[in-house]
């Protein structure tokens, strides 16, 4: 039996599900729910249906598990709380100072309806999360770094196309080559935010506007630019659409840390990520997710769940038995 897929939301990480859930032959998509007018809407699968989000509660018996693809400022909150009421649910919600405030609102709803709710599904937080607890784990005398990139920020980039004289733009995260070489080198170095990581921002200006107004207030922005260097390039939308339009992204999770009676011996753990696209590793990051929370639902679990309390096992379409033969 196929697990019964439904998407909320169908922009690039709507896409990406979709598109992750052809590739597992034990998943189907079933429908595709939008705050849009569904007659509008084109999406690639065949099969599934496009269907209104006002229709939802009326599909909680026809779907295993429900993705949602809204965003974290202010979709996520309310969506998956009220979702997890009727379905079980998988979201990728990446405010990480929020990430406790949220689970405890989609746990009481998932609770009280007895569906399986998993948080915060994606590459970080997610699977770097689930790498930082285990060298944590393992090493527990060390430090951790996490550097992301080279990679498009979304929500830097949606920052400076707000300023004032923006047409378009994209911004890259670099990660500082001597500082993870430092790292590596098992220098265990204290590092401040603007050691970490530059930014570079790729800018289509309105006609008219200043470059160099343009240019000192992205520099300054706080919260997103003052902390780093920040290089700023003003192109041509033609540039911008023929160097600039897809959303690559990727980091390094590591830990320093030495065992032994005198801590004699140093250790290093890295985990990598290198992406061509963010939203699409990130949807088959969910898509493996929802077959977890079909699983967990199934054995009678409920609630809120991270990364931290899925069993890997669950992740995978493989038996006990397969994964024992091929991948232990």
């Amino acid at each position: 039996m196929s697990i019964r897929i439904g998407i909320l939301g169908y922009g690039n990480l709507g896409r990406g599900v979709e598109c992750a859930a052809a590739q597992n032959p034990d998943m189907e998509l079933k429908a595709v729910f939008t705050r849009r007018n569904p007659a509008d809407l084109t999406i690639w699968s065949e099969t599934a249906e496009v269907l209104s989000v006002s229709e939802l509660e009326n599909w909680k018996d026809k779907l295993d598990v429900l993705i949602l693809c809204g965003g974290s400022a202010t979709d996520l909150p309310e969506q998956t709380p009220e979702c997890a009421k009727y379905f079980n649910v998988i979201d990728s919600f990446d405010t990480h100072a929020k990430i406790p405030e949220h689970f405890a609102a989609v746990d009481e709803a998932a609770k009280k309806s007895g569906k399986v709710a998993i948080i915060s599904v994606g590459w970080d937080p997610g699977l770097f999360s689930l790498n930082r607890m285990y060298a944590n784990a393992i090493l527990p005398e060390g430090k951790d770094y996490t550097f992301w990139g080279r990679g498009v920020s979304q929500g830097h980039s949606d920052a400076v196309r707000r300023v004032p004289g923006v047409k378009d733009a994209r911004q890259y995260t670099i990660p500082v080559e001597s500082a993870l070489e430092a790292v590596r080198a098992g220098k265990n170095p204290e590092l401040s935010t603007r050691e970490k990581h530059t930014r570079e921002c790729f800018v289509v200006l309105e006609e008219g506007a200043d470059p160099a107004k343009v240019e000192q207030e992205i520099k300054t922005m706080p919260n997103y630019f003052s902390d780093y260097d920040t290089t700023v390039h003003f192109i041509s939308e033609e540039e911008m659409k023929r160097n600039h339009s897809a959303l690559p992204h990727g980091g390094f999770v590591l830990r320093s840390g030495v065992t032994g009676r005198e801590k004699e011996h140093h250790h290093l753990i890295e985990y990598t990520l290198k992406l061509d696209s963010n939203p699409e590793f990130t949807s088959s990051v969910l898509v493996a997710y929802a077959r977890a929370a079909y699983r967990m639902a199934q054995e009678g679990m409920s609630g809120c769940k991270t990364v931290f309390d899925v069993a890997p096992a669950y992740l995978s379409p493989k038996s006990g038995e397969e994964l024992r033969a091929s991948m232990l």
